[in-house]
């Protein structure tokens, strides 16, 4: 029922709002770029920023794809992206549910 799937990702972007990471989210799927994106509202982050450490609330975007396609998905959220250096992280998708990655493929086919 599984498979190995290291052609499929899976992306973490973070942003500072809801609204901005709907709109990551919609161009992305309606441009095939993601099949899914799924955003999780109240992380809270602490990070580097500068010369100190930095706490905010930010908005999680889970986003599974293709590794062929992170390229162009990436240049695509640095164009939306309202942040000076997005987190746009890809994790490769090591083995998954047989009928889910199919449906990445499907869903990722253009017209």
């Amino acid at each position: 029922m599984c498979r190995c799937a290291s052609l499929h990702v899976v992306i973490f972007v973070t942003s500072g709002n809801t609204e901005e990471a709907e709109k990551i989210a919609k161009f992305l799927v309606e441009n095939k770029l993601a099949a899914c994106v799924n955003i999780v509202p109240g992380v809270k982050s602490f990070f580097w920023w500068g010369n100190s450490v930095d706490v905010s609330t930010e908005v999680l975007l889970i986003i599974k794809s293709k590794a062929e396609l992170f390229e162009k998905l990436c240049t695509a959220i640095k164009s939306i992206h309202g942040y000076a250096i997005p987190e746009i992280i890809a994790l490769p998708i090591v083995d998954g549910y047989h009928p889910y990655l199919d449906w990445i493929e499907e869903s990722l086919r253009s017209g």
